[in-house]
């Protein structure tokens, strides 16, 4: 699968974004090494706490099914925003634990697109090598 391809269905998750307090949507395919793409929504709660991102929707669906971060080919992260989407700081940490760190992350806002990698969004990483006392 092409990037543009991969890109294109995460613009089709945004679709299904759930946004009514910041109107900022926001959709995301990972697809996995065997072909099967995995789509996740920013869902907005009034307690913002309780919001969940895009990416994490796409990658938590793809480990409920039994994915891991070995099995994963590539993410891709769109918005309706002026600017290409990049992870907040909690997906960031989540998806260095949870995504490889050399795996393709395609950002975009349907005028620009950035390839770039979690290893290169977060560098220094807090990970269970930290935690191996």
């Amino acid at each position: 699968m092409q990037k543009e391809d991969l890109i294109k269905e995460a613009f089709i998750a945004m679709d299904n974004a759930y946004a009514p307090y910041s109107n900022y949507h926001v959709g995301a395919a990972l697809l996995c090494k065997d072909g099967r793409i995995f789509h996740g929504a920013n869902v907005e709660n009034a307690s913002f706490g309780g919001t969940n991102c895009a990416e994490r929707s796409a990658v938590f669906a793809a480990y409920s099914e039994g994915y891991r971060k070995d099995t994963i080919e590539a993410l891709a992260i769109v918005s309706d925003g002026n600017r290409v989407a990049a992870p907040c700081g909690i997906c960031r940490q989540v998806l260095s634990e949870l995504i490889c760190g050399d795996t393709p992350i395609y950002l975009s806002n349907g005028k620009e697109t950035v390839i770039s990698s979690i290893d290169e969004l977060l560098p220094f990483q807090f990970s269970e090598e930290d935690l191996d006392k």
